[in-house]
């Protein structure tokens, strides 16, 4: 979830304000039921797919000085980063873990998140036998809709997410005139069905929509948990 200014030259995502009350919806959401015993893809990326990161170095990374690579994979550090080619429509795969020691409960346990846009995020939890708001564990659209299920394994373990995101669109005079859509799998289970996103998000706000370019980077999220990150390709739609 986001919590923090983040600058990143011009970039801004807008910020956890000091002293803002958190914003939540009032939906009364159904638990999503557990799954167990799923596997992570570990698809390699396919001819023409981007490669952001291959286990050996963050050059496609703006912001990265403070996360490091080891044994072929990138943890997080102090900050969160965006790729250096901004992205609309896209698919993207990307494998992740959560800290093996487990520190924390509820948001403050495993927190980050894939960002699209810098504005629209798919949320990485520990949500592993740990209990918060339905629309903030793994695998929701943070602060929008839960995952249809909860496939999460254990702390410490890969797991996986393919993504499919199709990028909203604004007339020229920056009226919507298509919402964000966003397609996901964890661990090979569909928990995200071409939900359409009500706006960019925010921990202090409703979702809301304001008109952007065409193309933005894609965010990784620091949110002061050593996630460690491998295998991200993206491919980018044409429409």
């Amino acid at each position: 979830m986001l919590r923090k200014m983040i600058v990143v030259g011009c970039l801004a995502v807008l910020p956890h304000l000091a002293g803002a009350a958190e914003w939540k919806s009032g939906i009364v959401w159904e638990k999503p039921p557990v799954v167990e015993g799923t596997k992570p893809t570990t698809t390699p990326a396919p001819e023409g797919a981007i490669v952001l990161f291959d286990g050996k170095d963050l050059s496609q990374f703006n912001g990265a000085e403070n996360w490091t690579v080891k044994d072929g994979y990138m943890q997080a550090g102090k900050g969160s980063i965006t790729t250096k080619q901004p992205f609309g429509s896209c698919k993207i795969h990307l494998e992740f873990a959560t800290p093996a020691k487990v520190e924390g409960e509820g948001q403050g346990r495993g927190n980050s998140g894939v960002i699209f846009m810098t504005k629209y995020e798919l949320q990485i939890l520990d949500s592993y036998n740990n209990e918060t708001y339905y629309d903030g564990q793994c695998g929701s659209v943070y602060k929008q809709n839960p995952p249809m299920r909860n496939v999460c394994l254990p702390p410490g373990e890969w797991q996986s997410y393919d993504i499919t995101f199709l990028a909203p669109k604004f007339d020229e005079n920056g009226k919507l005139v298509r919402a964000a859509r966003m397609t996901a799998y964890q661990n090979g289970e569909l928990i995200q069905n071409s939900f359409e996103l009500k706006g960019n998000t925010f921990w202090h706000l409703p979702p809301s929509y304001t008109a952007h370019e065409a193309k933005l980077p894609l965010l990784l999220q620091d949110h002061g948990n050593p996630i460690r990150f491998r295998n991200i390709w993206i491919q980018e739609i044409e429409e």
